[in-house]
C-alpha cells in the first residue's frame, strides 16, 4: 500500500460518540424546524454562505449550532483538513491504484506551471499543453479549417464513450445549449445496444460529421464496439454517395479526416486509422468520473469554443480554491459532505435528491450518481480492511417542476427520510411571459414553495380550518421536519456550471474521508465486466453455455429460442 497515514476509524472517535449522544437529545426532544426558525433570528444568516456565482441556504437541514460544531469536530478528528491537503498535493490517496488524485490540477492556471510536481512530472505545464492543442483544433472545427474528405465543413459532432467519458460532456452541453455558437450540433453515444447509435447517426451526413473516441486506453468494450459501428456507418454512407471509391487510400483518408480520439494509447490510435496528432491524452491521476475538464471535454471546446471552457475551468478552480483556504466552521462545501454524513450515519438516510429547478441541468442528477456513487459505493476502507459505519448514498433525481407530479409525495409524506439538494437560477436563458405572469418566475415560485412545505409541512389544525373533513384531516397533513438545502444562483453559465460540479467532487471526497473510503477507485464495476467476456460466446457455443450457472443457461437457452 502506498504509504498513506490508515483512516481514522470515525465510529471510535469522541466526536462521533458526541454526535451520536446530540442525535438521541434531538430526537427525545422533538426535531421542530419551524420552532428552531421562530427562536433563532438569525438562523437565515448563520446557515447561509455566498460562494462567487452561487448562494447557499442550509437552514433548513435539521441541525444546530451544535450539531455544525460536532460535525467539523468530526472532520478534524479524522484528518478532514490533512487529507485534503495530501490530495491537491498529489499524494498517492487512490491506495488500490497506487496512483495521486489530481484531477483539481486540470483547472488550475497555467501560472502555476512548476508549482505542482509529482512523480517526476509537471502536471500544470502538461494540461496545458494538451489544452493548447485541444483549443487550437477546435478553432480549426469551428472556423470551417478543418474539413472532411469531401472539402466540407464539419456540421455535427458524434462523441462516443461511456461511464465518464460520457455521463459529463453529455450533461455539460446540455446544461450550456444556449451558449453553442458555432452552428454545431453534437450527439453523444454510449450504450452498446444498437439503438443508441442507430439514434444518434439518423439523418446525419457522413460527409459534414467528425466522431471523436473517448477511451482512455482505447480498449473499452462498448466504446471500441461503437467505435467500428461509427466507423462502418460512415465508410458506408462516403461509398454510398461516390464521396470515396472504397480503395485502401481512400478509406485511411475518409477515417483521417472524420474521426479523433481523446486517449493516451496512440498505438491502437494509429492502428485504428486515426492520425496519433489527433489523439489528446490525460492521465492516470484523473479518474472517468472527474474528467469533464479534461481532453474528455473536446466537443465542449468544438460547440462552445474555447473561451467558454476555460471559463468552466476557472468556476472549478474558484470553488476549489475556496475549499481550501476556507475554515471548516464557515466551509459551505465542507459542512454540506459532513451534514450528508449526519443523515448517513445517524438518521439512517438512504437517498439522496438532487432536484435542478434548470431544465437544462435535466441531465446533472445521472451525472452525480456516477460521481457520488462509484466513489463512495464501498464497504472496504483505504487500507482494505472493512468499513465501520453505512458509506454512500443513492443519488437520484429530475429537474422541477417534472418531478414534482412525479416522485415528490413520497419525500413530502413517505416514511423515508430523503434528503434533498434544490437548484435554481434567478435569470433565465429564456425569459418569456404568460399574459402577465412572467413564467419564469412562476417556475421559481415552485422552487421556494417545495422547500417550504418540506421544511415546516402543514398541521392537523392547519387543515381542520380549510373545512377538511375530519377523517380525511390525516391524508393532508404535511409532518415538515424534511431537510432540504438551497443552491441559488445568478445565471446558469459555464464558470457557475464548473462550480456547481466541483462542489458535488468535493462534498463525496469529504463524506469519503469520513467513512474511510478510497473514493477514487472503482474496483465494483470489474466483475460483470469480465463475465459478461465469458458468457457471451455461449449464445452459440454449447461447451461455453454449459460452464453456466442454471439460471443464466436458462436465460441463454429463452435467447436461443426467441432470437430471429
Amino acid at each position: 500500500m502506498p504509504d498513506v497515514p490508515a483512516p481514522i476509524d470515525a465510529t471510535q472517535t469522541p466526536e462521533w460518540k458526541a454526535l451520536q449522544a446530540h442525535y438521541d437529545k434531538l430526537q427525545e426532544a422533538g426535531i421542530n424546524l419551524k420552532g428552531w426558525f421562530a427562536s433563532d433570528p438569525q438562523r437565515v444568516k448563520k446557515l447561509s454562505f455566498d460562494l462567487s456565482d452561487l448562494h447557499f441556504d442550509l437552514s433548513k437541514n435539521l441541525v444546530t449550532d451544535e450539531t455544525v460544531k460536532l460535525l467539523v469536530a468530526l472532520a478534524k478528528a479524522v484528518g478532514l483538513e490533512e487529507r485534503r491537503t495530501a490530495m491537491f498535493n498529489g499524494v498517492h490517496i487512490n491506495t488500490t491504484e497506487d496512483r495521486a488524485v489530481l484531477h483539481t490540477a486540470l483547472r488550475r492556471p497555467a501560472s502555476d506551471a512548476g508549482k505542482l510536481i509529482v512523480d517526476g512530472q509537471d502536471c500544470v505545464k502538461d494540461v496545458h499543453e494538451v489544452l493548447d492543442r485541444m483549443y487550437a483544433f477546435a478553432d480549426r472545427v469551428r472556423s470551417g479549417e478543418w474539413k472532411g474528405v469531401t472539402g466540407k465543413a464539419i456540421k455535427n459532432v458524434v462523441s462516443i464513450g461511456i461511464g465518464g467519458s460520457d455521463l459529463g460532456p453529455v450533461m455539460v452541453y446540455e446544461a450550456l445549449k444556449p451558449y453553442a455558437d458555432a452552428g454545431i450540433s453534437v450527439r453523444y453515444v454510449s450504450n452498446i445496444d444498437p439503438n443508441d447509435m442507430a439514434e444518434k447517426v439518423k439523418g446525419l451526413d457522413p460527409e459534414t460529421t467528425l466522431v471523436i473516441i473517448v477511451s482512455k486506453t482505447f480498449t473499452t468494450l462498448e466504446t471500441m464496439t461503437n467505435a467500428r459501428e461509427a466507423r462502418t456507418w460512415l465508410l458506408e454512407g462516403l461509398k454510398a454517395s461516390g464521396a470515396i471509391d472504397g480503395s485502401d487510400a481512400s478509406v485511411a483518408d475518409a477515417i483521417k479526416h472524420h474521426f479523433v480520439a481523446v486517449s493516451t494509447n496512440l498505438e491502437l490510435v494509429e492502428q485504428f486509422g486515426i492520425d496519433p496528432a489527433n489523439a489528446f491524452g490525460f492521465w492516470s491521476w484523473v479518474g472517468g468520473r472527474y474528467s469533464v475538464d479534461a481532453a474528455v471535454g473536446l466537443s465542449l471546446i468544438i460547440a462552445f469554443g474555447p473561451q467558454m471552457f476555460k471559463d468552466f475551468l476557472a468556476g472549478f478552480h474558484d470553488l476549489d480554491t475556496y475549499f481550501c483556504e476556507t475554515p471548516l466552521e464557515q466551509n459551505v462545501v465542507a459542512l454540506m459532505g459532513l451534514i450528508n454524513v449526519w443523515y448517513v450515519n445517524f438518521f439512517k438516510a438512504a437517498s439522496h435528491a438532487v432536484l435542478p429547478y434548470n431544465q437544462y441541468l435535466h441531465r446533472f442528477p445521472a451525472y452525480l450518481q456516477q460521481l457520488t456513487m462509484e466513489s463512495n459505493g464501498k464497504s472496504t476502507r483505504w487500507d482494505g480492511t472493512p468499513v465501520t459505519s453505512d458509506t454512500g448514498e443513492i443519488f437520484w433525481g429530475e429537474a422541477g417542476t417534472n418531478g414534482q407530479h412525479a416522485f415528490y409525495q413520497l419525500i413530502h409524506q413517505g416514511t423515508r427520510l430523503i434528503p434533498a439538494d434544490f437548484i435554481a437560477f434567478a435569470n433565465t436563458a429564456n425569459p418569456t411571459k404568460d399574459g402577465d405572469q412572467d413564467v419564469h418566475e412562476l417556475f421559481l415560485g415552485n422552487f421556494l414553495a417545495q422547500t417550504k412545505a418540506l421544511a415546516f409541512g402543514k398541521t392537523a389544525d392547519e387543515v381542520r380550518a380549510e373545512g377538511t373533513p375530519e377523517w380525511m384531516v390525516p391524508a393532508r397533513v404535511f409532518t415538515g421536519n424534511r431537510p432540504t438545502t438551497s443552491i441559488f444562483g445568478d445565471t446558469l453559465n459555464a464558470h457557475a456550471l464548473g462550480e456547481l460540479i466541483a462542489l458535488y467532487e468535493h462534498i463525496t471526497f469529504v463524506e469519503g474521508t469520513v467513512w474511510g473510503l478510497d473514493s477514487y477507485d472503482q474496483w465494483g464495476v470489474e466483475l460483470g465486466k469480465q463475465l459478461a467476456k465469458q458468457i457471451t460466446p455461449a449464445f452459440h457455443d454449447d461447451e461455453g453455455l454449459a460452464k453456466q450457472d442454471a439460471s443464466t443457461k436458462a436465460l441463454i437457452a429463452y435467447y436461443r429460442a426467441h432470437r430471429r
